[in-house]
């Protein structure tokens, strides 16, 4: 995988998800920053996306962001509200391609119980090694600013 910075977050019902992603990005020797939580303990989602989307940011360009729920639909409004933040919700690998390579976006959300492992894991590292294409999309990204 691309040599970024991983800020990653779920809550409690994307939690399973999150420990499988953080053993691919292990195994990938990707620096990461896990942001809880710690267990299954019902947590509120927006707690999460606040603290990656903090991270995001304050991390630099090289720092990106993941986020699981149960559906990632959650995760994606409350990290979208962030300004700076431009948050994706990929089911497949072509919108993970898309979402860098197009939209530019920084923080990749995912559900735990539409998305199964070995599939997310196959999304993040798309997301994790495409880069932004710029040129006419970013006019566009800039549209969203």
């Amino acid at each position: 995988m691309a040599a970024v910075k991983v800020a990653i977050a779920s809550d409690h019902a994307g939690f399973t998800l999150k420990l499988s992603l953080l053993q691919a990005l292990a195994e990938a020797k990707v620096e990461v920053e896990d942001l809880g939580p710690t267990s299954t303990a019902s947590v509120d989602y927006p707690d999460f996306a606040k603290k990656v989307t903090s991270a995001v940011l304050g991390g630099g360009s090289q720092t990106v962001g993941v986020l699981v729920c149960s559906t990632g639909t959650g995760m994606s409004i409350a990290a979208n509200k962030v300004k700076g933040i431009r948050a994706a919700l990929c089911r497949t690998e072509f919108e993970a391609r898309m979402a860098r390579a197009h939209n530019d976006a920084n923080v990749l959300c995912l559900g735990e119980r539409v998305t199964g492992s070995g599939l997310a894991r196959a999304i993040l590292e798309v997301f994790l090694n495409t880069q932004f294409e710029g040129g006419r999309h970013l006019a566009r990204v800039g549209k969203i600013e």
